[in-house]
């Protein structure tokens, strides 16, 4: 009776685990702190956002989010999530780099993670970072632009200059120039994310000029980008997710960056118990972390689609480097 007893005891201690266990994961809590353009930007945040509500239905985590109106929130944000014992914490977008460091910097035993930005060597150990090859797809819509401008201009709208969106406008430039040498790109920065006003003045000058198309790398901007283009009857350019809905006769392609992706797979690193801080994933076209929209069949025509789909096999073997800086533009185009 007594060994009876013991191995009874056993099986209920095992399962009282596995029942513990199986609560532990779906009490997992991961919240994101949004960029000022906030959750419905239809860009980068909302796909990050998207990229937690879908761990939240695969992976029964508990997901929230804090909106950011402007630069001060960054840090009272990611405080109140780390005050509220959050298991994971996310900064949407590089300009919270300073605010995401100094916030894992005092708070060593949590864990944070950051979209678009690696500290190299200063790299916190409880931060882990996702960043991505933007010049690769910007690239490929540079392509199309090229193939499929009947003006021989087309324009490209960056938010604020950093060397994140020169990626952007470094690539899709090296893009057009391949696919047409004799194609004039007109740009422009914004000087902000969220100014849809500015981006739709600016692209309404640039059609003005003679272009009729272009490709935007500029947050909620890109709104007004895209609202030009619809006005206009021209063609616009969408960036980080397939923004053909906002305008489906007028949005030709999109540049993706598969920032949902991102998310979901560190977030599941973290139920798994493998998540590692102090370090960067980079995604790119070799795995499937960018693209082209799959919207783009609706108005590029078949050919200059293959056409891309060989730019993209090139581009995995390493047949073609995408510039991603005005130096290596510049080299680019000499060859």
């Amino acid at each position: 009776m007594k060994k009876l007893f013991m191995v009874s005891a056993a099986v209920v201690f095992a399962a009282m685990l596995c029942v513990s266990g199986s609560v532990s994961a779906k009490n997992l809590k991961v919240g994101m702190v949004t960029d000022v353009g906030g959750v419905n930007d239809q860009s980068f945040n909302q796909s990050a956002w998207e990229g937690l509500k879908r761990a939240e239905g695969e992976l029964g985590i508990k997901a929230t989010y804090k909106e950011s109106r402007q630069d001060g929130d960054y840090a009272p944000n990611l405080e109140t999530l780390t005050d509220a014992e959050y298991d994971l914490i996310w900064g949407i977008g590089f300009l919270m780099a300073d605010a995401v460091k100094s916030t894992a910097q005092v708070n060593p035993d949590q864990k944070y993670a950051i979209i678009d930005f690696f500290y190299g060597d200063e790299t916190p150990k409880n931060v882990a970072c996702a960043v991505f090859q933007e010049e690769q797809p910007s690239f490929l819509v540079g392509y199309i632009a090229g193939k499929m401008t009947k003006s021989n201009k087309v324009g490209f709208v960056g938010g604020i200059k950093f060397p994140l969106i020169e990626k952007f406008e470094y690539g899709y430039m090296a893009g057009v120039k391949t696919a047409n040498p004799d194609a004039e790109i007109v740009r422009q920065y914004a000087e902000s994310f969220v100014d849809a006003a500015k981006g739709k003045a600016i692209t309404n000058n640039m059609y003005q000029q003679g272009a009729d198309i272009v490709f935007h790398a500029a947050g909620g901007v890109g709104d007004g980008v895209i609202e030009a283009a619809k006005e206009k009857g021209q063609w616009a350019i969408g960036v980080d997710k397939d923004q053909n809905a906002l305008a489906p006769d007028n949005v030709l392609t999109s540049a993706m960056k598969r920032v949902d992706n991102a998310m979901f797979g560190i977030v599941k690193e973290l139920k798994e118990g493998t998540f590692e801080g102090g370090k960067s994933v980079v995604y790119n076209l070799s795995n499937d972390g960018v693209g082209i929209a799959p919207t783009s069949s609706k108005h590029v025509p078949a050919e200059i689609l293959a056409e891309v789909d060989t730019l993209i096999a090139k581009i995995k073997a390493g047949e073609i480097v995408v510039p991603a800086t005005a130096v290596e533009y510049e080299s680019y185009i000499k060859k």
